[in-house]
């Protein structure tokens, strides 16, 4: 059977590609989280995200010195004022991204319904096709948020690694957080995706075909969630927004 992403037409392709596009949904996710309809689905995970980030950001904010002291050798001590921003960056991009990890997993209950919900207000009708089961339960959507999570872990190790050896970890930053602007796409395009009855070895396949706008999406949250306030808002919002940037996406094999 051919390809449903061949159907697409390449005016919906190239805009799908489009990082303004990208953006955009992501915005809109924003400004659609006190739409009515949606406020119910969301008040539990803005909580937990509300109390992870702040032990975050004071984490962040306690232990920032001694990561850059212990980063930077000393011979390299004059070149502190121009790799502080890169560091600075690196640390909590880091640091968010794995309490977004966390809240993610609290939350993912939550977020397959989100999605749903969020397409019916745009469409008028479910995106779940017909024979599909019923809104994904709390096991079902854990036991595919840890798929992602062991998806993470097996390229986190090597890029881990990368922090250790002298003069490659300068390059480490940079290639973590090009990594995570990808794995966030996955994370927040997976459940438009699985209420579709989209595995996630099809979402990955799907997402590659306009690798430059999902990345660019998932590059945008992960920006987002290094913001004080802007984070606790970020997950439901970039739920919603993933949802209406694949809106018109065929997945079916």
């Amino acid at each position: 059977m051919s390809d449903p992403i061949s159907q697409v037409a390449t005016a919906d392709l190239r805009r799908l590609n489009s990082p303004a596009t990208a953006f955009r949904c992501l915005v809109t996710g924003l400004t659609w989280l006190a739409k009515p309809g949606i406020r119910r689905y969301v008040w539990i995970p803005l909580l937990v995200n509300l109390i992870l980030y702040s032990v975050g950001l004071w984490l962040g904010i306690r232990y920032f010195s001694a990561f850059l002291n212990w980063m930077l050798p000393g011979w390299l001590d004059f070149l502190r004022w121009l790799l502080w921003p890169v560091f600075a960056v690196g640390f909590f991009t880091v640091m968010y991204f794995t309490f977004s990890v966390l809240a993610n997993v609290i939350g993912s209950p939550f977020y397959g319904a989100l999605a749903e919900r969020t397409a019916e207000l745009a469409t008028g009708r479910r995106i779940r096709p017909a024979g599909a089961p019923g809104e994904a339960g709390m096991w079902s959507a854990l036991r595919s948020e840890f798929r992602r999570l062991a998806y993470l872990g097996l390229r986190t190790v090597p890029l881990a690694i990368l922090f250790l050896i002298p003069v490659v970890n300068l390059a480490a930053p940079v290639l973590w957080m090009v990594f995570n602007a990808w794995f966030m796409a996955l994370e927040y395009t997976a459940y438009p995706l699985e209420a579709r009855g989209c595995n996630f070895d099809r979402q990955r396949e799907l997402l590659g075909r306009f690798r430059l706008g999902a990345a660019t999406f998932g590059g945008t949250v992960l920006l987002a969630q290094t913001i004080p306030l802007l984070n606790v808002f970020v997950a439901p919002a970039a739920v919603i927004g993933a949802t209406l940037y694949l809106l018109e996406l065929p997945v079916e094999e």
